[in-house]
């Protein structure tokens, strides 16, 4: 009889856990991904789109996910002349930078986490221009949403124009290595679902 109980109690407990761990779909319409890249005397920044992302929540902290970021979609917003702006959009997609035309996307796959009420660590792995990096950086939840600053190198990713990891004798014409995505996560409320 105690048997049968002890069973019946682990059985309820995995049901419980089962419950609590829920997929959401990310809302790409409202979610957000600024960039900023930086070089000697200024910096430039602008949005890229999510093409696609779910996650995998456990008590409304992420467990896992899966994003692709669509690189065509990649846009400048601190040029104000049209030209100027296209030429450095035009530039960003070019062999030069990320190659849009042979890699049209970018994806992250989340491989653990550490997130303990809102807050924690996630570490993933990266793959730009059909490169893969494991990177790691910092979450925090609002309400629904999720936020992330995250500092990628991209000589890791063959990105190598004006890189001083790659060419010598650059003076101020140098751009930095790092450049900064500073990532705003909506969830599509109406997609999730309870894993039973």
């Amino acid at each position: 009889m105690k048997t049968i109980k002890f069973i019946g109690a682990l059985i309820l407990a995995f049901t419980s856990v089962l419950a609590m761990a829920q997929n959401a779909d990310v809302n790409i319409n409202d979610s957000k991904i600024k960039w900023e890249g930086k070089k000697i005397g200024g910096a430039h920044d602008g949005y890229i789109k999510l093409k696609s992302g779910n996650i995998e929540m456990n008590n409304g902290d992420i467990v896992s996910g899966n994003f692709v970021v669509d690189m065509n979609s990649i846009t400048n917003t601190d040029l104000e002349d049209p030209t100027y702006n296209q030429k450095l959009v035009g530039h960003l997609k070019s062999d030069d930078f990320f190659g849009v035309a042979t890699y049209p996307e970018a994806k992250f796959v989340i491989a653990s986490t550490d997130i303990k009420n809102g807050k924690g660590m996630v570490t993933g792995n990266i793959t730009i221009k059909g490169k893969t990096e494991s990177i790691t950086f910092p979450v925090e939840r609002t309400g629904k949403d999720y936020t992330a600053k995250i500092e990628i190198d991209r000589s890791k990713f063959d990105v190598r124009y004006g890189s001083s990891s790659f060419f010598s004798g650059l003076g101020d014409k140098a751009i930095d290595d790092i450049f900064t995505l500073k990532v705003l996560l909506v969830l599509d409320m109406n997609t999730t679902t309870t894993m039973k």
